[in-house]
């Protein structure tokens, strides 16, 4: 595979290994096989999270991150050949065990995120460390409209960018990245960086596929003009654009094994929407 650069010194294999079924659909040892045949075949980047695995709950809380850890541990040197991208999670989404229901995103509250990414990856270092989705109201995860009523206090961007730069400057994180975010936040997140001095934003992890093209709209441009990579996450859809799932979120035939047919928490977020099972069958 031709590696891609996300900066001077950052190059990575042009597929990424998601890893956020490992510890609920996928067991250890099956996640541990597949980690080594991705690497087998070339695929050194692998992302993860600390809310992971998914569907979210408090028993399986850092569990991906866990297992990868040990993986790397495992196996000797591994590490120095992988770029290893994890995600400090965003206020709570009825995930209170996550910092609590009334977290910002402040300063401490990401550098802590870090420090407990560190110890279950059991690494030095992480490559990547992203912010998996805004500390501000913003509409994702299938929103399409700002509502300014549903706004709440949150850490400013200022200050999660001098909480980044704290954490680059220990030499515990090497590059910074965004998730879910919008033209607005990566356009202020590059601003504030440049002005103030601090760590500037490589990427954003965000939908990209044939049924959520919404990076089309003006994210794409922003994106270009400031030098930000895009990394598209569900490229498939979720799965849906297999074709393997029937109208109703369900496996058309064998095993149940994907997550609409597993979760039906799932089934009712966007994914799992009839619209979305609609395109993805056009």
């Amino acid at each position: 595979m031709t590696p891609v650069t996300l900066a001077p010194d950052l190059r990575v294999s042009p597929i990424c290994l998601g890893t956020m079924t490992f510890g609920e659909q996928v067991s250890e040892a099956d996640a541990h096989a597949i980690l080594d045949q991705a690497l087998a075949l070339g695929i050194d980047f692998l992302d993860t999270a600390e809310m992971y695995s998914v569907p979210a709950r408090a028993e399986t809380y850092g569990a991906t991150e866990t297992i990868i850890g040990r993986w790397l541990a495992q196996r000797p040197g591994v590490r120095q050949r992988i770029v290893l991208a994890t995600k400090v999670a965003g206020p709570s989404r009825g995930m209170p065990w996550i910092r609590g229901e009334q977290a910002g995103l402040t300063k401490a509250e990401i550098i802590a995120a870090c420090e407990g990414s560190l110890r279950r990856l059991r690494t030095d270092v992480i490559d990547l460390y992203q912010i998996h989705w805004p500390a501000r109201n913003v509409p994702m995860f299938g929103a399409l409209a700002f509502d300014p009523s549903k706004d709440k206090p949150c850490a400013s961007i200022l200050e999660q960018l001098e909480a980044m730069d704290t954490l680059v400057r220990a030499g515990k994180v090497r590059y910074v990245g965004l998730s879910n975010e919008t033209p607005y936040g990566v356009h202020e997140f590059v601003r504030l960086a440049e002005q103030h001095g601090l760590p500037r934003v490589v990427s954003v992890q965000n939908p990209y596929c044939l049924i959520n093209r919404s990076y089309e709209n003006a994210l794409d441009e922003t994106c270009h003009r400031l030098g930000v990579g895009l990394l598209a996450y569900s490229p498939l859809g979720f799965g849906l654009l297999t074709g393997k799932y029937d109208d109703t979120g369900l496996a058309h035939a064998g095993p149940p094994q994907g997550r609409l047919a597993l979760f039906e928490s799932m089934r009712k977020q966007r994914w799992g929407r009839p619209e979305a099972l609609a395109a993805a069958r056009r």
